[in-house]
């Protein structure tokens, strides 16, 4: 499976894709930053990540997507930017028929490092040792986008299992329950 982990941002959004399958160590095919000006007008902001995000779309094939969750930050703006990044990301992968997993940090942090109050640093370092590199990824963003990616492909199957069994029951008549109280 191959899996394109996004780290929502205007300023900077990380993008990293691994490839490989749970209980086997990930590989790297590639990692890196989209940058826009932080004085541009927010329409050509998301222009710019939409063009980028889709074209690494169209040239490494993922399988899914991963995009980390927005959680409640005190700047209000950050988290508006973030967001807003993140909706771009979920819908180019929607625009191919991708689907799309949200990933808390605390998710992703413990996937990869096994606490999920891990420190960026842990992360980036689990990060290299996983994917064997020489070096952290950088920017930050790019070794965050390749946690997501890395947590993802390995909690992504499980994930769809729990979905897929809770969406069975939903749709599964009730038991009916006999006068004296029985099922039937």
């Amino acid at each position: 499976m191959r899996v394109l982990g996004v780290d929502p941002g205007l300023t900077r959004c990380g993008l990293g894709v691994v490839e490989g399958a749970a209980g086997r160590p990930p590989g790297l095919v590639a990692a890196g930053v989209v940058r826009t000006p932080p004085d541009a007008d927010i329409a050509a902001r998301l222009l710019a990540l939409e063009v980028e995000i889709d074209a690494w779309l169209a040239e490494h094939h993922p399988d899914a997507v991963a995009v980390e969750r927005v959680f409640s930050q005190h700047n209000v703006r950050t988290v508006m930017g973030t967001a807003q990044a993140g909706a771009v990301a979920v819908l180019c992968a929607a625009r191919r028929g991708l689907p799309v997993a949200l990933h808390t940090p605390s998710e992703v942090k413990a996937a990869v490092t096994g606490s999920g109050r891990a420190d960026k640093a842990q992360v980036t370092t689990m990060v290299m040792r996983l994917l064997r590199l020489d070096s952290p990824p950088k920017p930050a963003d790019t070794a965050d986008a390749l946690a997501l990616a890395i947590c993802h492909l390995w909690r992504g199957p499980q994930t769809r299992l729990v979905s897929a069994a809770l969406a069975a029951r939903q749709a599964a008549p009730a038991p009916r329950r006999t006068p004296a109280g029985g099922l039937r």
